[in-house]
């Protein structure tokens, strides 16, 4: 364990045009979480906790998302509404802005690692304005040890200032939050919002470009674990579809929770020294590894405290997107290092709020490509403004958001290791069944595990006609049996009472699936276009 109390390095931030800071350097949690409670930046709930308000912001900012266009990225990235360019003059006068802004305050200063293997171990120094965010970057990142730091020379350097306001109109931003990536001055440049996400994520979406354009390694939003065996098995999904929960599990090694690498040596290492969990309705019965994770030196965001500090779960009167970041050595079973090989299973995580897709199906190689390439999962009513009924949500390779390259570049990468390590890909629905959101209910969380250990143990069967049937309309091989789980719950026309609305509700959805498609079709051959659903609606 890292004692940070004994670092004895201090550094400057002259050179990054900050003055006459007071620079806290290498705190500890325990200091950080004391000082954002002297401040009253935040409280400490009954589990010894720290509990934060994100501000205006509880969740990122998409739409705010830039790329600073240079030399690197010009011909590189897949520009458009995920990755809006941004003016490389327009970005050093917002960067001087924000740095005087920060100049004579008190500021906490990390320096850490993002990648668990040596050999794509990345430097990164975080600055920050607000110590319980400076906590953020302790958990979320890897922890260097005393002697690390003695040499440590940051690559990447994260500049965070919730506090600091742009002026769109003389910044170049389209409202007063921002968050720009230089990859020429390999700098992130956040402000305008506390909301911590977005540090991990500038340096997951750097991480997005760095590792396949220099590095020839897959980058994956995902989680990932691993059995007794040395058998690795990766969760992608989306916000939401239970990718920290179900790779968090007692019999098998964490290896992380959100962001990875699959290698050139067929193995797989986590980016970060930590997990940042959603906790809305969290339980122990449901989620105990999760649950007693949140203990002193986690963060809790945005959640209700009573008078005595206890956090209630179910209360979403500030956000839908509650969370906890802790350091990952707060789960019992973790692999330490942070990597593992021999991938054998690919889980892809999908909250179905139709409630049409099997809660589990065998994918071909190319359905797989196809699922990858589209993201798919849904919102339901009342998690944005606007939405009153389920609403696909395309996220293309699990992950739009942070992927700078055209999602057909991942794909193939993805398509290449899958076909040289025969890793079998599932697709797995942690959504609704018995009907759409509203009249079904959400699938159960015992009944998805259960499906999740019979691939693992292999209980699945082989892919013949006796144990899987091609779903009519999806094209997908659902198992007609699985151990721990009634054989109509693995049908999701079985589940309805409606055979014409189940069909009419399906076939609404494989239209979407088309409809999102159209963007990538040029860029993907006609084995990945063959991997979507391949009946229409009349």
């Amino acid at each position: 364990m890292v004692n940070n109390n004994q670092v004895t390095k201090t550094i400057a931030l002259e050179s990054y045009g900050i003055k006459n800071a007071k620079v806290h350097y290498q705190l500890s949690s325990k200091e950080l979480h004391n000082i954002a409670i002297e401040k009253g930046q935040g409280k400490e709930a009954s589990s010894g906790a720290l509990a934060v308000n994100t501000g205006e912001f509880t969740g990122r900012s998409p739409r705010d998302r830039f790329i600073v266009k240079d030399d690197i990225t010009k011909d590189r990235v897949w520009w458009g509404n995920i990755n809006i360019p941004f003016d490389a003059d327009k970005f050093d006068v917002l960067y001087n802005k924000v740095v005087d802004y920060l100049s004579n305050k008190d500021l906490y200063v990390r320096d850490s690692f993002a990648c668990a293997d040596e050999n794509y171990k990345l430097n990164i120094r975080v600055i920050n304005e607000y110590a319980w965010s400076n906590q953020f970057a302790y958990n979320m990142f890897l922890r260097p040890t005393e002697d690390e730091l003695k040499d440590f020379a940051p690559e990447w350097t994260v500049v965070n200032a919730p506090g600091f306001m742009a002026v769109p109109d003389e910044d170049g931003t389209r409202q007063h939050n921002f968050a720009i990536l230089n990859f020429t001055k390999k700098i992130a440049l956040i402000g305008g919002t506390g909301y911590t996400g977005e540090i991990k994520k500038g340096i997951f979406s750097a991480l997005n470009f760095i590792l396949p354009v220099f590095k020839n390694t897959l980058p994956m939003h995902c989680s990932a674990n691993v059995g007794a065996d040395g058998d690795t098995a990766i969760f992608f999904g989306l916000s939401g579809t239970g990718k920290t929960t179900l790779s968090t599990d007692p019999n098998r090694s964490l290896i992380g929770d959100d962001e990875h690498g699959w290698t050139n040596e067929n193995s797989v290492f986590n980016f970060e020294g930590g997990c940042y969990a959603k906790v809305i309705n969290l339980s122990r019965d449901n989620e105990p590894e999760i649950y007693d994770a949140i203990k002193k030196g986690a963060i809790l965001e945005n959640v209700i405290l009573d008078e005595n500090g206890h956090v209630n779960f179910e209360d979403t009167s500030i956000t839908q997107n509650t969370r906890v970041s802790y350091p990952i050595d707060h789960i019992e079973n973790i692999r330490i290092p942070s990597i593992g090989k021999n991938p054998k299973n690919i889980f892809f995580l999908t909250a179905d709020a139709f409630g049409v897709l099997p809660p589990i199906s065998k994918l071909t190689p190319s359905q797989a490509a196809y699922h990858f390439i589209s993201g798919y999962t849904a919102k339901v009513a009342g998690t944005e403004a606007g939405v009153v009924e389920p609403t696909p949500n395309f996220s293309a390779c699990f992950g739009a958001p942070f992927m700078p390259l055209h999602p057909a570049k991942y794909a193939e990468m993805l398509s290449k290791k899958m076909k040289e390590s025969g890793v079998n890909v599932w697709l797995v629905n942690t959504g609704w069944t018995g009907g759409p959101y509203g009249v079904g209910t959400r699938m159960k969380l015992k009944y998805t595990r259960a499906m999740i250990n019979a691939v693992l143990n292999g209980d699945l069967g082989l892919y013949t006609y006796d144990n899987y049937h091609i779903h009519s309309v999806f094209g997908v091989a659902q198992p007609r049996s699985c151990p721990g789980v009634p054989t109509e719950v693995l049908s999701p026309r079985a589940t309805w009472n409606d055979d014409k609305a189940y069909y009419t509700t399906a076939f609404k959805l494989t239209n979407a699936f088309r409809e999102n498609f159209k963007k990538f079709e040029e860029h993907c051959s006609e084995e990945i276009r063959r991997g979507g659903p391949q009946r229409y609606a009349f």
